[in-house]
């Protein structure tokens, strides 16, 4: 019921934006389930209602990937894993075994087995793997309400009465495709996080989006005037005419603002005194590489591969990643694809391994190390790799190389795969083979790997992780991960000096390169590639060619002279706020946080 007082609740801004509508809320909790114990006799029924109850969820995806909105139909691939997990034997073989061997009902089964299967990525560190959990959730409630007869679609855009802010516990991919072409103007959940498919969906449809609001759907009634402000990630609930106006004109502003960065989008990126920056974008799904044409990306800098093994009992056939490879190489033909072999293990959890439990995972069996072990599941990836190369622009690079031995055994791996290919008959494309450089000893060994390596992409997150000795996860040192140290500046120098002595190509592919006060830093040590989010590269873009480039040389050897990070980031900061303030029309100051972020008050406040 709208009381009619205003209330501000704070959640995830997972999509950038700002609306104001009618809330509609829409319960999408969990369907309540109960264990019923079964007769032997009646096995084989619930086996089969489990069946028929996949099957039917198999259909309804399948038609809801079929009239996608055709803004979001490259992101038909998430659809395309959830059904990949229906005919997964992790999901519905062990539902069949505790189906038989505990002789209870389908849908106790069913629900148990999804939950065992989150568990295992409960404890993954990594953002990107962890969100995986959901999807399995997704898949399994679909079956589910299947199973208990509880609709299992949201209402369709002809039941609801206007533009409205959808909200609801958790939205999966499918509910936000199938709603794409509705007037839906902004979505608020009670779950959910930036990282996540429903995220990526949002963000690909420019619609805002608030994740994570506790109690949205218990604070929030259908009818309420709601503001999504996905810059701020706030919801504010019953908010007065003038607020609710000047957020409405906040909306306009900011959609003005990104046109205006994305107006330059096919320009190349320079800085101010006309030096070239290479700026591509980092995706994690083959279907966010259209939304990096459309930003402006010059290629991708980083494609992580692991999303193909994960919620799986196998690892993915050679084939499967081939047409996975193909398909977003020549999207982006003729720009420059940069397919990274798996990086799995330490956080980064998959059941297409067997990978066993450490006692220190981040510093145990993963990326490279496992793929080493692994070299049959390595050699079938670059098979697949080495096959799309022949549709367009490739490079290869392995992760977490920390020492010269490992990036010679990879290679030998590389090698033979271009053998057994040319012995099937198989067509194949040579590909330039690089590492990313994110452990120390590779910025000890630098020189040496550079003269082994086709190109080189520092991995700022772990190479800060690993230099700093700082988990980035834990919230009692995470503070202490500060990307302007200068242990990490000079390990930076140190890389790009090595690279630019081999005659390589030095990019970086880390969250670093997103970071507007680390960009006259990273311009001046000579990293002139970088690699970000698909939806920075305008405001990257813009930033850069505020840059001076014997600016910024001369400002790294001022930063040579200073012990902390704090002195760092002052002095980046007084040398360069005033030249940031100027990426909106008007011209008004933005300010930097104490972790280096740039703010733009014109977006972020009220008038």
């Amino acid at each position: 019921m709208n009381t009619g007082v205003t209330r501000r609740l704070h959640g995830i801004a997972a999509s950038p934006g700002v609306a104001v509508g009618t809330a509609y809320v829409i319960d999408r909790r969990k369907v309540n389930i109960h264990r019923r114990h079964i007769a032997a006799h009646e096995v084989d029924t619930e086996i089969g209602r489990l069946h028929s109850a996949v099957a039917v969820a198999r259909q309804q995806l399948q038609q809801i990937r079929e009239r996608i909105a055709p803004e979001a139909s490259e992101h038909s691939v998430i659809l395309d894993a959830h059904l990949l997990m229906l005919d997964d034997a992790l999901l519905t073989d062990q539902t069949v075994d505790a189906i038989r061997n505990e002789l209870v009902n389908a849908e106790w089964a069913l629900r148990n087995t999804v939950e065992k299967i989150k568990e295992l990525f409960d404890n993954v560190g990594d953002d990107y793997f962890r969100e995986r959990r959901s999807d399995v959730d997704f898949v399994g409630e679909r079956v589910l309400r299947q199973l208990m007869g509880t609709p299992t679609e949201l209402p369709r855009p002809a039941d609801l009465d206007g533009p409205v802010v959808l909200v609801a516990h958790e939205l999966s991919p499918a509910d936000t495709a199938a709603l794409a072409r509705s007037e839906v103007l902004a979505f608020v959940t009670d779950g959910g996080s930036s990282t996540s498919h429903t995220a990526i969906m949002a963000r690909a449809l420019s619609i805002p989006a608030i994740l994570g609001v506790a109690d949205a759907t218990r604070l929030i009634a259908t009818g309420d005037t709601l503001i999504v402000d996905g810059l701020r990630g706030t919801v504010t609930v019953s908010p007065s005419d003038a607020d609710a106006d000047a957020a409405g004109e906040r909306g306009r502003r900011y959609m003005a603002f990104v046109r205006s960065l994305r107006s330059n989008r096919d320009e190349p990126t320079r800085t101010r005194d006309g030096v070239r920056i290479t700026l591509r974008a980092n995706i994690e799904l083959p279907a966010e590489a259209p939304v990096a044409i459309d930003h402006g990306a010059d290629g991708i800098g980083l494609y992580r591969t692991e999303f193909l093994y994960v919620d799986r009992r196998e690892p993915p056939p050679e084939d499967e990643q081939y047409e996975t490879y193909r398909r977003i190489v020549e999207t982006m033909a003729p720009r420059t694809v940069t397919l990274r072999t798996f990086d799995i293990g330490g956080d980064k959890f998959s059941t297409a391994f067997r990978l066993p439990k450490e006692m220190n995972p981040a510093l145990g069996l993963r990326a490279v190390r496992l793929a080493l072990r692994e070299r049959e599941v390595f050699r079938a990836q670059l098979r697949a790799m080495l096959r799309a190369a022949r549709h367009g622009s490739v490079r290869v690079m392995v992760p977490m190389i920390s020492t010269v031995s490992e990036l010679r055994e990879a290679r030998a791996e590389l090698e033979r795969a271009q053998h057994e290919l040319t012995s099937a008959g198989i067509p194949w494309a040579p590909v330039p083979f690089g590492i990313m450089v994110e452990t120390p000893s590779a910025v000890f060994m630098a020189d040496v790997l550079a003269r082994e390596s086709a190109f080189f992409s520092i991995g700022t997150n772990d190479l800060i992780q690993y230099s700093l000795a700082t988990d980035r996860g834990n919230e009692h040192v995470a503070h202490l991960a500060r990307s302007l140290d200068p242990a990490i500046l000079r390990a930076l120098a140190a890389v790009s000096q090595s690279a630019a002595a081999a005659g390589i190509p030095c990019a970086l592919c880390g969250a670093m390169a997103g970071e507007l006060l680390a960009l006259p830093l990273l311009v001046g040590l000579g990293v002139h590639e970088l690699s970000v989010e698909p939806t920075a590269v305008p405001e990257i873009k813009s930033a850069l060619a505020r840059i001076d480039y014997r600016e910024a040389v001369t400002l790294v050897g001022e930063v040579a002279m200073l012990s902390t990070a704090v002195e760092v980031e002052s002095l980046v900061r007084a040398r360069y706020e005033h030249v940031f303030s100027d990426l909106l029309a008007n011209g008004e100051v933005g300010t930097f946080t104490e972790t280096g972020t740039f703010v733009l008050p014109e977006l972020l406040a009220p008038r």
